[in-house]
């Protein structure tokens, strides 16, 4: 079983950053692909992210030159960098862990960007 734990939300001015981070638990942490969702109100959850086990990235075009993906497999935790925050991303921001068919998801974290 796999446990994704999120932290790192909260409230930034827009033209602010922060650091979102992802601790996984259990023992395939290296062999998934990691991802950032994450859902507005009122909207569909959409992807932001993801990170191959190679350390491929790829990213949404709204985020692409502010936001970066990372990981860490010594502290099997995966990283989103968000620069530049607009209001606009505001939103839950969940975690996600594919590892052949199986899906793994945080609880969330909350992302407030203020004008």
């Amino acid at each position: 079983q796999v446990q994704l734990v999120e932290s790192g939300g909260g409230l930034v001015q827009a033209g602010g950053s922060l650091r979102l981070s992802c601790a996984a638990s259990g023992s395939i942490f290296t062999l998934m692909v990691m991802g950032w969702y994450r859902q507005a109100p009122g909207k569909q959850r959409e992807l932001v992210a993801t990170i191959t086990t190679g350390r491929s990235t790829s990213y949404a075009d709204s985020v692409k030159g502010r936001f970066t993906i990372s990981k860490d497999n010594a502290k099997n935790t995966v990283y989103l960098e968000m620069n530049n925050l607009r209001r606009e991303d505001t939103a839950v921001y969940y975690c996600n862990g594919f590892w052949y068919g199986n899906n793994y998801w945080g609880q969330g974290t909350q992302v407030t960007v203020s004008s």
